[in-house]
């Protein structure tokens, strides 16, 4: 795992895998976790801080492989751009449009999760 990686536990998306509510139930899961929780800092392109709120996932891929659940993801979230926040600093803190992919692998016996920025 590198510094890019968190774990966690995704129990109800690996009960939900193969049913109609599968992609539901993860993007409800991972759209609840903190922005600490996912690398979303590190996906940055227009802003320097990740913000926690209106983190909205796309599953673009699910497959079992070797035991893993495999999904790859876009989410959509936004960004600040962090000023000095001096009295005086013109500066407003805005929200920008930020977007990343992920993956996320999810072990299919201990529903432990790996979610890892995807980089191209």
């Amino acid at each position: 795992m590198t510094d890019m990686e968190t774990t966690i536990q995704l129990n109800a998306a690996l009960d939900a895998w193969g049913t109609a509510a599968f992609e539901t139930v993860l993007k409800a899961d991972i759209e609840q976790l903190d922005a600490a929780c996912l690398p979303l800092q590190q996906g940055l392109s227009y802003s320097s801080y990740a913000c926690d709120e209106d983190i909205k996932l796309v599953v673009t891929n699910a497959a079992e492989v070797s035991g893993t659940l495999q999904v790859r993801a876009g989410v959509f979230y936004n960004g600040i751009i962090a000023g000095c926040s001096c009295a005086d600093d013109p500066t407003p803190a805005d929200t920008c449009p930020e977007y990343c992919e992920i993956q996320i692998n999810i072990n299919m016996q201990t529903a432990a999760a790996v979610i890892s920025l995807l980089v191209s």
